[in-house]
C-alpha cells in the first residue's frame, strides 16, 4: 500500500509551477511578485527555468507563491 505523500509539492514539477503562475498572473503580476529578471526582461518557460534550477532563493520564492495559488483555489 501506497501512501501519498505529505509534500504538496511533490508530482509537481517547476516548468508545470511556472506555466501555471505565468498563466494564472501574466509576466506582469508575476515580476512584482517575485521581482527577477527572467520574469521582467523578455520573460520565458525556457529562461525562468535556467535561472530558478540555479538560484535557490528565487525558486523558493516561486513555489510558496504557485503553493499559496493552490490553497487559495481550494478555499473558494
Amino acid at each position: 500500500m501506497t501512501y501519498p505523500s505529505p509534500d504538496p509539492l511533490h508530482g509537481v514539477t517547476l516548468k508545470e509551477i511556472v506555466e501555471r503562475l505565468a498563466g494564472h498572473y501574466g509576466w506582469a503580476e508575476l515580476a512584482r511578485q517575485v521581482p527577477v529578471r527572467c520574469f521582467q526582461n523578455d520573460p520565458s518557460v525556457t529562461s525562468s527555468l535556467k535561472f530558478l534550477r540555479r538560484t535557490p532563493w528565487a525558486r523558493a520564492k516561486v513555489e510558496a507563491l504557485y503553493l499559496a495559488l493552490v490553497r487559495d483555489e481550494r478555499e473558494t
